[in-house]
């Protein structure tokens, strides 16, 4: 009787524990796009300069990635990467992973974060016509239909958004397209390679090497604007506290993939979508929220849930396959997720 007690006392405090951890994500996440939007925006700041900003984070991520795992040996990195797979596999992954933050922080210095999060909706379509172009994916009716709802969704919640900027609208398409692009390229890296690094492992490898893709357009496009205010006027214990949730959102990304599954994960993530949407319209003087906007949103994000559906139960087919014919991996341990500062 007192283990069975002892027992359920110990599922009360893990269940507990896991909907901490999912509501730190949804906070961190959500607070992390209202901040750099706030950074990027506000003259208070006085930051509004996106490249800037997105390679500021990856230069915090690098530097605090390796204090914590190689100086004060907290976190452990997976071995065994050579310098074939970060030539290949590496450098590809950093770099769409740079343009995509790159990009989709520049989309907010002209729309609203809840109309960028609209068109964010669309990832999926991405994500599977170019899996299909480099044979990942195989086309079929069903997910034919779902691509064609999302994509009736976006065109629904776009046709009410009242101050449409197409700048803006090019730049968010351009972020997705990018982190398509990195999906396509972890999806080569782990199924060609036989790799799969968790989260902060990805962190240690992916962080240097975006923040060497951001150096060189940084140089050029904004440098000589920051030289123009003279002494780089910015605050600086903002700009740390920005890049220090960066970091804390990646790890909750961690913890959230260790505690959980990649399922909740998902689900959190469209529960995240929602707060934001609808946070911004209160936080936010540039968002105007209409009917269609929310009816065509809401129509989009039932065609992302039957894709994450589709896609979780493929994954479980393939580790059933998988399990029945183990192979070697040079790289052990767990699943990967998206480590992003928006």
């Amino acid at each position: 009787m007192a283990d069975q007690r002892s027992s359920s006392n110990h599922s009360v405090r893990e269940g507990m524990l896991t909907y901490c951890y999912l509501l730190l994500y949804i906070a961190l996440s959500s607070g992390q796009i209202f901040f750099n939007k706030w950074v990027l925006s506000s003259k208070e700041i006085n930051f509004p300069y996106p490249l800037g900003l997105t390679l500021l984070h990856m230069t915090f991520s690098s530097v605090l990635c390796f204090v914590l795992t190689k100086v004060l040996k907290i976190l452990k990195v997976e071995e065994g990467m050579t310098l074939e797979i970060y030539t290949t596999s590496v450098i590809p992954i950093g770099a769409m992973f740079a343009m995509t933050l790159w990009l989709g922080n520049t989309a907010y210095l002209y729309i609203s974060v809840a109309f960028a999060q609209m068109l964010k909706a669309v990832m999926p379509v991405a994500v599977f016509i170019l899996g299909v172009a480099a044979g990942l994916e195989v086309m079929s009716m069903r997910m034919l239909l779902i691509m064609s709802v999302i994509s009736f969704g976006v065109l629904v919640a776009s046709y009410g958004e009242i101050n449409i900027n197409w700048v803006g609208v090019v730049y968010q398409m351009g972020g997705v397209v990018g982190e398509a692009l990195r999906l396509i390229f972890m999806e080569i890296f782990v199924r060609k390679k036989g790799l799969k690094l968790n989260p902060i492992s990805m962190m240690y490898y992916v962080s240097p090497c975006s923040a060497l893709c951001l150096l060189v357009p940084w140089i050029f496009l904004e440098k000589s604007k920051m030289d123009a205010q003279g002494t780089w006027s910015f605050q600086p214990l903002v700009l740390t506290l920005n890049s220090l949730c960066t970091f804390a959102l990646n790890l909750s990304v961690f913890l959230v993939i260790q505690h959980t599954s990649a399922l909740t994960i998902r689900v959190a993530g469209v529960v995240k979508d929602w707060v934001v949407v609808l946070l911004s319209a209160i936080l936010f003087a540039d968002t105007k929220l209409t009917l269609i906007n929310i009816f065509g949103y809401a129509i989009a994000i039932g065609g992302v849930a039957a894709y994450n559906n589709f896609k979780l139960k493929k994954e479980v087919t393939r580790a059933s396959g998988s399990d029945n014919n183990p192979s070697p991996s040079p790289l052990p341990t767990a699943s990967s997720t998206k480590a992003s500062s928006q």
